[in-house]
């Protein structure tokens, strides 16, 4: 079969830039200022940065918005399956024959300096998104902040911290404090930022860099709070009380990722419909996902097991898929791993030790920055897991099954790992 025209188009960006990651705006401003400056010709923008909950936050924040009868554009990262996904220009995937021509676009702009990728397909998308009328601009940061490729926007309606924890630490800092000085670099003048639950290291530090730019703070546990009660979402602001539905998205951290959509939507104006619509309309692939078709699925249902998908990759995440899993009916558990060597592979398995029964280890097919299946096994023995290896998420699956048919299994590790899933199972 014949690649598509933006497949081709993504290769050739792949190679213009030594490096995978490069912190710098230069590149980006020099790029923006060929293209005639998109940036300055968005939709208003919201800005997302945090280590964790930011594309399930903007997710509930576009259901809130299109609940309301208006639209939004979206750029997140990474994509799982294509990279269509990545651009949602005014609630539609980018179709191929746009996106082909825009990236055609940026490339001739570029001209043959260096860039990386993620500098050239952000300017891409802010492309895009300045050519199509919509409502509302949602931006996710890809790593850090302040040197991110979306921190081009001089002056977005809102900005947005989730929850900071370690990751990144070759780009970001090996502290909390010094990670949270990047996210808050979305930080600008003047311009309110909803803070979700934070360290107090890292709430600090946000709140030192507002005072510096008179940023107004919508701080979770100050301004605004939300908790789960009776099987129903409650939130407080100092506008009132909402009683809501439970997110549609599975986890007991998406209630504080709720509530920061929640935030958001009342300080910009959105009534109480809005608000329920971020909580029942919200989707969000690979976040406790379970999977319903495919080959995969297929094989689990045979032996009466349930397949789920979820792409963290950190403690925190970790943590969060404990106490999802501690929520749903109970039923043994068994993982299928596969991990990046850029993060915390101990760290994001101890919580999983005390829920799963056994490991079984896979690399990330296509992935030059994947450990090895050994190195996940020996990983996950030093946590206290049962783990063996396996030359694919097959394989993996096939052994799980013949140990304990009826099972919960669960894949997880990583987002790449979760998009070579979906491709078959989305």
């Amino acid at each position: 079969m014949a690649r598509a025209r933006s497949d081709l188009l993504l290769d050739r960006m792949m190679s213009l830039h030594p490096k995978i990651i490069d912190l710098t705006l230069d590149r980006m401003h020099r790029l923006l200022a060929a293209l005639d400056h998109p940036e300055a010709a968005l939709p208003p923008v919201i800005h997302a940065a945090g280590t964790n909950g930011k594309g399930s936050t903007l997710a509930m924040l576009r259901a809130g918005i299109e609940g309301a009868g208006q639209s939004a554009h979206v750029y997140t990262s990474p994509h799982l399956a294509r990279f269509h996904e990545r651009i949602r220009l005014a609630g539609t995937l980018i179709d191929e024959a746009l996106l082909g021509d825009i990236l055609d676009e940026c490339l001739a702009a570029n001209g043959p300096d260096a860039i990386t990728y993620f500098e050239i397909t952000t300017a891409a998308a802010l492309l895009a998104f300045s050519r199509t009328p919509a409502d509302w601009t949602l931006l996710e940061t890809g790593l850090g902040g302040r040197l991110d490729a979306t921190n081009v926007v001089d002056r977005p309606r809102l900005t947005l911290i989730t929850p900071i924890d370690l990751d990144h630490q070759h780009y970001l800092g090996d502290t909390i404090g010094a990670i949270a000085g990047e996210k808050a670099g979305i930080l600008k003048r003047g311009v309110p930022c909803v803070v979700g639950p934070q360290p107090e290291a890292a709430l600090d530090v946000i709140e030192a860099r507002a005072a510096r730019l008179g940023v107004p703070l919508l701080a979770h546990g100050q301004h605004w709070h939300v908790w789960e009660e009776r099987g129903r979402l409650v939130f407080q602001d100092e506008t009132g009380l909402l009683d809501l539905p439970l997110p549609s998205l599975v986890g007991a951290h998406q209630v504080v990722n709720a509530g920061a959509a929640l935030a958001a939507l009342r300080h910009l104006g959105f009534d109480e419909a809005a608000c329920e619509a971020a909580m029942t309309r919200a989707e969000w692939p690979a976040r406790m996902q379970r999977l319903r078709h495919g080959p995969l699925v297929e094989m689990a249902q045979a032996a009466g097991s349930e397949l789920w998908l979820d792409g963290g990759h950190n403690p925190a995440a970790a943590l969060a898929l404990v106490e999802s899993l501690s929520r749903l009916p109970p039923r043994p558990t068994h993982l299928i791993c596969g991990m990046l060597n850029t993060k915390d592979v101990g760290g994001f398995m101890a919580p999983l030790a005390q829920v799963a029964g056994s490991l079984r280890a896979v690399s990330i097919p296509d992935q030059p920055a994947t450990l090895s299946a050994a190195q996940t096994v020996a990983h996950a023995h030093a946590a206290g897991l049962r783990a063996d290896a396996a030359q694919d998420v097959a394989a993996a699956l096939a052994g799980i099954l013949d140990e304990a048919p009826g099972a919960r299994v669960l894949i997880c590790g990583s987002l790449y790992l979760a998009g070579v899933i979906l491709r078959d199972h989305g």
